[in-house]
């Protein structure tokens, strides 16, 4: 693997990154998608995210308003709201940091989470995508922002960065761990880390306790084309690469809000919102955010 500095002078893009034949799916996937659950909320303040949501809903929205479009506005703002809320609480345990330091977000999508980390700590952030249209769609907000001399995307694998390592005093996924090997992505992630580094993931496991992946789980799968991994392959994954967790959080509860409205969201609604709530409802899912520093 060439290693290279971790802090280029501009964002980067390769003819193509090295990947599975599976990945080349998942980024033609992502390189065509134009979802407006996606496209609509982060219009509002030109942060795109692409993770759901936490937190209590304002049930609100959903009154009658003479004005449809202007319900659906309102509906629109609330599901961004949960969704920044993630966003930043899975920031504020990335920390502390400085504005020297640099942080990595794996399977960035359209970048949200990287300039949320920006703005919060002040400090360099390297996204990493294997879609090419969303590390260019990235790279063009982050210069509308004025801040592409510290927030860079990249069209690259995040299992095979090519960053220099020890480069990075923390590091993230944000709902895209089930696009890859636990295994392959926790070594990268331990190798760009400083011992002390602190890693970050909020993520969708399948329940061991519930036995096998469910019926639900697995069209999950199939409607995003991934493929969701147990709750326990994190631990033992994490535990192989030196990612010791020092919080795990349970915020199956904190999302279900989130899913109710967007049900309701006749504008945004993508067909898996019932299926969601029902692995939640069986207990067959959970959505775990697992805090570790790298030892």
């Amino acid at each position: 693997m060439t290693i290279i500095d971790a802090a280029p002078t501009t964002a980067t893009t390769t003819p193509g990154p090295t990947q599975s034949t599976y990945q080349t799916r998942v980024a033609e996937y992502w390189n065509a998608e134009e979802n407006p659950v996606n496209l609509e909320l982060g219009k509002i303040d030109d942060l795109y995210h692409h993770h759901y949501g936490v937190g209590d809903v304002d049930w609100s929205v959903l009154d009658d308003d003479p004005e449809p479009a202007r319900r659906r506005d309102r509906v629109t703002a609330e599901l961004h709201r949960l969704e920044q809320a993630q966003a930043e609480l899975l920031a504020r345990h990335l920390g502390p940091l400085s504005p020297t330091d640099r942080v990595f977000d794996a399977g960035c999508g359209r970048g949200g989470g990287s300039v949320v980390a920006h703005l919060r700590y002040g400090c360099h952030a390297d996204g990493v995508t294997i879609s090419r249209k969303q590390a260019e769609f990235a790279n063009e907000q982050a210069r509308k922002r004025d801040i592409d001399d510290k927030v860079r995307y990249h069209h690259r694998n995040m299992l095979d960065t090519g960053f220099r390592s020890g480069a990075y005093a923390a590091s993230w996924n944000n709902e895209s761990t089930m696009y890859v090997e636990l295994e392959l992505l926790f070594a990268e992630h331990a190798r760009l880390l400083r011992r002390g580094g602190r890693y970050v993931t909020i993520t969708g496991c399948y329940n061991d306790t519930y036995g096998r992946a469910s019926r639900e789980v697995s069209l999950i799968n199939a409607h995003y084309i991934c493929d969701i991994h147990p709750r326990s392959e994190y631990f033992r994954a994490m535990a192989r690469n030196r990612l010791v967790p020092v919080r795990v959080v349970d915020l199956t509860a904190a999302t279900v809000p989130y899913w109710e409205l967007r049900k309701q969201a006749d504008h945004l609604v993508t067909g898996i919102e019932d299926t969601f709530l029902s692995a939640y409802a069986n207990g067959s899912f959970q959505y775990l955010m697992i805090v570790a520093d790298r030892v």
